[in-house]
């Protein structure tokens, strides 16, 4: 696992995962701190780390990097850390296009297509 505070190579994180998976790098990315943690098997395990070093679970949100896929097919908004009904979002799936916008936005600032 890694907090990602910079602008970072997808092929280089890619590369040194500690995760086996097969097609996906999880991520959960803070959108008060624009930061994101990177590689793990879940992504609670990503938020905690998250919380852990300063971030506030309510800036939080899990998505998946896909490193062989388009720009189309990159980023999937899924996560269980996204289930928070209080907040309006009811499912795994990031709904609310604004928060999307913001999840997208983090990742262009620090990965590196």
């Amino acid at each position: 696992m890694k907090i990602v505070k910079s602008r970072e190579s997808i092929k280089i994180l890619w590369e040194n995962r500690e995760t086996q998976t097969n097609d996906l790098l999880k991520i959960v990315v803070d959108l008060d701190r624009q930061i994101m943690a990177v590689d793990a098997e879940m992504h609670a395990d990503l938020e905690e780390l998250l919380l852990e070093n300063g971030s506030d679970q309510k800036d939080l949100w899990g998505a998946n990097l896909y490193p062989g896929e388009n720009a189309d097919n990159f980023i999937e908004y899924t996560s269980f850390i996204n289930i928070r009904p209080a907040d309006g979002n009811r499912g795994m799936e990031v709904t609310d296009s604004d928060i999307r916008k913001k999840i997208t936005d983090v990742i262009n600032k620090l990965i590196q297509r």
